[in-house]
């Protein structure tokens, strides 16, 4: 063992996201890990060929830079293993389709990212698994969703549009009493400020695109996995043929060093703002669970150490045609889909549910709120209050 290899267990999250993935015998003695392009991997012998003991094999199937990305995920999860996917949504197609099969029923938060949704609508209802959708805030009362044949609950807390918070352990209590399996979609928080893993989750999912990159200029998915989970996880991860390029696994580890700094720049950036925001009179509530006024506010304080850059704004009573002009005064903040990076974006999002009705308008603006100085950023969106003043 090299003199910088260590048990990272009981080092502080900051120690843990600069050393993890950094072992040795993987990475040598350098301190961001090689960038490996590889496909075919020679063997010395037709023996060491057939034998199926050389440590890399092909480069679908793991080479240094897999692996150390693998392992530093695994770490910071605290979990038995991982895999990496090509985007967020390929880790959440994944990870369903590792635990789920014909037959079979999915419990899935009626607040979840809304290609998750479709996913299940779709390619796993084509393939004969049924999703019915619950409130997020639920709790322990989903037990009375249960049916037979449920193989899974399907969770996002908070969700990236709407924020509500699940009591995730009493959820994963109900599942475990009837031998189910619980996924949850953590990319909010990142590992960085809730660990699914240690609150009974079977598989954590990140959308590594997000905060995990941080620079707004990669696509790619994390799944971490228990004990339990994890050879269903590896098993159909495999035969999908999944495999990230090295150059995106690079820069996510790049990236995943200056997490924890990022992170709490833009949790204490974005509960300025949205304190400013929630005393707006054109404001009729702000999303976010930060806020001691939030109804998940709580559960968040419970379970969490921190919250994320990005929440909601629900105007009062603006017309879409007002929103779509308050958007389009901004300055400071870009026009687009994703979140996470260094940079401030805003959209327009319209929820869509099906286990009950939304009850707080039809038009939400989310906010992300990146690294910019806190002092503009208000500047600017006080600029386009101004600006939208009078428009009804």
């Amino acid at each position: 063992m090299s003199r910088h290899d260590h048990d990272l267990t009981s080092e502080k999250p900051l120690t843990r996201l600069v050393r993890s993935g950094r072992d040795g015998a993987v990475t040598g003695p350098f301190v961001n890990p090689p960038v490996v392009h590889a496909s075919t991997v020679l063997f010395e012998t037709a023996d060491d060929l057939l034998g199926g003991t050389q440590r890399y094999v092909y480069g679908r199937r793991g080479t240094p830079t897999i692996e150390a990305l693998e392992s530093a995920i695994s770490e910071i999860e605290a979990a038995a293993g991982a895999v990496l996917c090509p985007s967020g949504l390929s880790a959440v197609s994944t990870a369903l389709l590792s635990v789920l099969r014909s037959g079979d029923h999915l419990l899935m938060a009626d607040n979840v990212y809304d290609p998750a949704r479709s996913f299940a609508t779709s390619v796993l209802e084509r393939m004969g698994v049924e999703t019915t959708f619950f409130e997020p805030t639920v709790g322990a009362a989903i037990s009375g969703l249960f049916r037979p044949n449920t193989r899974a609950v399907y969770l996002e807390s908070p969700g990236s549009l709407t924020f509500e918070v699940s009591d995730i352990p009493a959820i994963v209590a109900a599942a475990r009493a009837r031998d189910a399996f619980v996924l949850a979609d953590n990319t909010w928080a990142t590992p960085y400020f809730f660990k699914p893993l240690a609150h009974g989750v079977d598989l954590s999912i990140q959308a590594g695109t997000k905060y995990l990159c941080g620079h707004s200029d990669v696509m790619i998915g994390t799944i971490a996995a228990n004990a339990r989970a994890l050879p269903m996880l590896k098993d159909t991860h495999g035969h999908l043929g999944l495999c990230v390029g090295p150059d995106d696994i690079y820069l996510t580890l790049r990236g995943m060093r200056t997490l924890g700094v990022r992170l709490d720049r833009q949790m204490q950036s974005a509960l300025t703002i949205a304190r400013w925001l929630s005393e707006r009179n054109e404001v009729s509530r702000v999303l976010h669970p930060g806020l001691p006024s939030d109804p998940g506010h709580m559960l968040w304080k419970r379970d969490m150490t921190g919250s994320s850059g990005l929440f909601g704004v629900v105007p009062n009573d603006w017309s879409l045609d007002k929103v779509k002009a308050f958007l389009d005064g901004l300055r400071l903040f870009g026009l687009g889909f994703s979140w996470g990076g260094f940079e401030s974006l805003a959209i327009i999002g319209r929820p869509r549910r099906t286990a009950g009705s939304w009850p707080a308008g039809d038009h939400i603006i989310r906010l992300q709120i990146g690294l910019e100085d806190t002092a503009d950023l208000i500047g600017d969106l006080e600029a386009s209050f101004a600006r939208v003043s009078n428009l009804s």
